[in-house]
């Protein structure tokens, strides 16, 4: 039996899977993709003794667009994984594409990108792992759905949130585990922004963790969760202990994924070429860590596999006429935490290559409405240490210096080109809140107004709001978060995720 190579990003034409509805069987065969030799999806697989593999982390879908998508699982050893896709939920017409090899040299983790989708439409799907060598030896399958983008306008909806797992507050399966995740999923949102710190790779999860009132919260513990993440295997450790919670994968089976990653999926407050002063490491050198970090992350999130090679975390996802999100990456790229007053923009919190890109991609987005992604917040102090600054802000309320340099030039790009619609949104600081950034109350002057929204934790400890900076003053309309930090205050008394919904403007 030929099979294509698992690298490859293999095709279900519009045609072909819409075709379907003239076969009889539940598997369609494709020209060139699958022939004779495998199973029908009606045919009972031979299942082994101890031989079958098992998929042991639910399924993901990512950076879905009009016409693709891209498809997550992980086994328990070396399979293949074969997705079967239909427009029916109890696929009565299907068509079945070979995809990944879910090897060891990646955890057992794949993906496999669809392509010819039709838009605006729910689609179905199925994963079924077959073992190495014998394709009648299949797992059970696992079921997942995700609505394709629309080419025609009409209202869009997403949640955003981040922070997980953050604090100590890890999986109580007693309480229902992350429950945040069953109750976006029932909002039935179109995707999912993940704003940073799916994980928190830096933060040890202890059996129990005590609660205000006095009441102990019981984690789920595992030993790559037991101390924090120095290694390959205790990154990847940290995403399948998110991945074992049953709401997670519920709704990750069910809603599209954009995912953005922050620091804690690396180590708190990281920048390239710092050399850790934390005595809970043996690896110091953040160098070394963040690769390792950035394997695991596109190992285990369903980011467009496309992006692997580069480790590119920063994109653009179109989500029809409506609605363009552009996804930063303000980790990789930053230059060093310092006091941040900088007189020249020496790449600032993107690098020079990440703003260009991001300047030619809103010059280029006819969408209504550009909705900017950013994992650190703009305008709020957040300090590292006593004379550092970890994100844009410097604490100075004059003209920008330093890395509000470059987020001058692409607020004044912005204005100059009279781009319009644009709003942030962003997580990283532990509340939520909505705030305004108004020209005429600002140091700095020369941009439009716009709104930054806020999201979470999403299962984390919660924190004061950060003092704002006035070179570009924004001023904070609403906010949910405590007075003091709070990092033992129960999740489900500060878990958030926002839900805008974008009316269509005609």
């Amino acid at each position: 039996m030929s099979l294509p190579d698992a690298g490859r990003q293999l095709p279900v034409s519009r045609r072909t899977l819409l075709g379907g509805a003239l076969g009889a069987g539940g598997l369609i065969v494709g020209s060139g993709l699958i022939d004779s030799g495998l199973p029908s999806a009606s045919a009972t697989p031979r299942l082994g003794r101890g031989g079958r593999p098992s998929l042991t982390h639910g399924l993901q879908s990512g950076d879905v667009t009009a016409d693709s998508a891209t498809i997550w699982t992980r086994a328990d050893r070396e399979a293949r994984m074969f997705v079967e896709v239909s427009l029916d939920p109890e696929f009565r017409r299907s068509h079945t594409i070979p995809g990944a090899r879910l090897r060891a040299e990646t955890d057992f983790t794949g993906k496999t990108v669809l392509h010819g989708l039709p838009s605006g439409t729910e689609v179905y799907y199925r994963v079924t792992p077959y073992g190495r060598g014998d394709h009648d030896l299949a797992g059970q399958q696992l079921t997942g759905r995700f609505r394709t983008v629309s080419r025609r306008k009409g209202d869009v909806s997403f949640v955003w949130s981040g922070d997980l797992a953050g604090q100590g507050w890890g999986i109580d399966v007693d309480r229902g585990g992350f429950r945040i995740f069953e109750q976006m999923r029932k909002l039935s949102p179109d995707f999912y922004i993940c704003n940073g710190d799916n994980i928190y790779s830096d933060g040890p999860i202890e059996a129990t963790q005590e609660m205000p009132d006095g009441q102990i919260w019981h984690n789920l513990v595992t030993e790559e969760k037991s101390k924090v993440a120095e290694t390959l295997d205790e990154y990847r450790g940290n995403y399948k202990y998110n991945l074992t919670d049953e709401n997670i994968k519920r709704f990750y089976a069910e809603v599209a994924q954009i995912q953005q990653w922050d620091d804690h999926e690396t180590h708190n407050n990281w920048y390239p070429g710092e050399i850790l002063d934390d005595d809970a490491y043996t690896e110091k050198r953040v160098d070394v860590l963040k690769y390792r970090a950035q394997q695991a992350y596109h190992e285990y999130v369903p980011i467009n596999p496309r992006y692997s090679d580069d480790g590119r975390v920063y994109r653009t996802l179109h989500q029809g006429p409506l609605l363009d999100v552009f996804v930063l990456d303000m980790r990789w790229y930053k230059d060093p935490n310092s006091p941040n007053r900088q007189e020249f923009n020496d790449g600032g919190i993107l690098g020079l290559r990440q703003q260009r890109w991001l300047e030619r991609e809103l010059l280029h987005s006819r969408a209504t409405w550009k909705v900017i992604s950013n994992d650190l917040p703009l305008g709020e102090i957040v300090a590292d240490g006593d004379t550092d600054y970890e994100s844009v802000s410097n604490g100075d309320d004059g003209q920008p210096m330093g890395r509000e340099l470059q987020i001058a030039e692409i607020l004044r790009f912005i204005k100059r080109h009279k781009i319009s619609n644009v709003v942030w949104v962003t997580t990283d600081v532990h509340y939520t809140a909505a705030h305004y950034f108004d020209p005429d109350k600002a140091a700095f002057s020369d941009f439009d107004p716009f709104w930054q929204f806020t999201s979470g934790p999403l299962n984390a400890g919660s924190f004061p709001a950060s003092p704002v900076d006035k070179t570009f003053v924004p001023s904070r309309c609403s906010s949910s978060r405590p007075t003091t930090p709070t990092p033992r205050r129960r999740p489900s008394s500060s878990s958030s995720a926002r839900s805008p919904s974008l009316p269509t403007v005609r």
